[in-house]
């Protein structure tokens, strides 16, 4: 069975993994797994060429075409359109490894044995990464036992957490993360019977729709212009990620939070009846709200004083209305490894440390 790894630990190990070794993801579709790999690789200056195997007919597009040397009268492949001319390493992004043809996983196992493909070797540090889907709705083929072992193998699980920290910092629409982070089965997939009764049938031509981290990622850039959705919208939704996912979604829309993580730590003031009148599930919302909003890097540089100061106000306010759990929620959330930054965020206020500080304190005392 493969180690399982978020994202946080993916990036991690993609740090820790030398060049001359292999990694393979297994893992569902849709739920960043090249998206991650790319954009790992390319802040690093790396060039990084993506291959959809499972889609590629001919070998002659991976390792090139067979060729006569008129001066040497020998036949040798011709370097393919990806390779490399400046010699400088490249990152090679094997996705759906699983679902490609013999002849094709023939190449690949050159590749993962020594970094060369018909005679011609990568540049040095270049970099293979593959990836393979898993479940019962895919089409797969069997991998050569021989073929595994060239790579590291870890099971790509993300959790939902790490996709609310990414869709914050990608301006994913604040209607989709409030409902993810409520009903966060909708994410990836509807559980059995968690469809709504007023649903509209799913099609009997076997064909149904779920939701993925990609699909609900089209449907923020859809409905980004539209304040107020209305049905015609929400029917657009249901073929993008399944009726029982957008019936949800529509109901979600009756319960978005009064405030925002913003009118918390700029203009405290003007919210705090709001906030007073907000039940302990809304504010554990709000909550984690605000610590992805400010892991998600949103705070300007030149505000976050002001924002440490609303954030101050804020958890002095939970206090005085006797809100232990909605603390204690915040500080066990706050030392999550995804929140390092936050951390730090919050180490620069003497007195935010001394609250949270005394606050710990309160609770080992206890």
């Amino acid at each position: 069975m493969a180690v399982r790894v978020d994202a946080n630990e993916l990036l991690e190990l993609l740090e820790l993994t030398p060049a001359s070794q292999n990694v393979m993801l297994v893992g569902r579709h849709g739920i960043g797994k090249s998206q991650i790999i790319t954009e790992y690789y390319a802040k690093r200056g790396m060039q990084v060429i993506s291959f959809f195997l499972g889609q590629m007919s001919d070998p002659g597009d991976l390792i090139g075409l067979l060729h006569k040397d008129e001066a040497t009268g020998r036949s040798e492949f011709l370097p393919p359109y990806w390779w490399p001319e400046d010699d400088q390493p490249i990152t090679l992004f094997l996705d759906e490894l699983n679902r490609a043809r013999p002849e094709i996983l023939q190449a690949v196992m050159e590749l993962a044995l020594n970094k060369t493909l018909a005679g011609k070797r990568l540049p040095e540090g270049s970099v293979i990464v593959s990836a393979v889907n898993d479940g019962d709705e895919y089409q797969l083929t069997d991998l050569d036992p021989a073929l595994i072992s060239r790579f590291n193998l870890y099971e790509f699980a993300p959790t939902v957490e790490d996709w609310l920290l990414w869709a914050e910092r990608t301006g994913v629409d604040h209607r989709i993360t409030h409902f993810i982070q409520q009903q966060p089965h909708f994410l990836d997939s509807v559980l059995a019977g968690s469809g709504a009764s007023n649903s509209p049938p799913e099609s009997d031509t076997g064909l149904n729709k779920t939701p993925d981290r990609r699909a609900w990622n089209r449907v923020s850039d859809f409905i980004r212009p539209i304040d107020q959705l209305q049905d015609k919208h929400i029917k657009l939704v249901a073929g993008i990620v399944g009726s029982a996912a957008a019936s949800a979604f529509r109901r979600s829309l009756a319960t978005q939070l009064a405030v925002s993580p913003p009118d918390v730590l700029f203009d405290l003031s003007k919210h705090r009846k709001t906030l007073n009148k907000m039940t302990l599930a809304e504010l554990l919302t709000l909550n984690e709200q605000i610590l992805i909003w400010l892991a998600g890097e949103k705070c300007p540089t030149d505000k976050e004083d002001d924002a440490r100061k609303g954030l101050l106000g804020y958890l002095k306010l939970l206090r005085r209305r006797k809100l232990d759990e909605a603390v204690a929620h915040w500080v066990a959330t706050l030392e999550k490894p995804k929140f390092e930054s936050v951390m730090g965020f919050v180490s620069e206020s003497l007195e935010l440390t001394e609250l949270l500080t005394s606050y710990m304190e309160g609770i080992r005392v206890e």
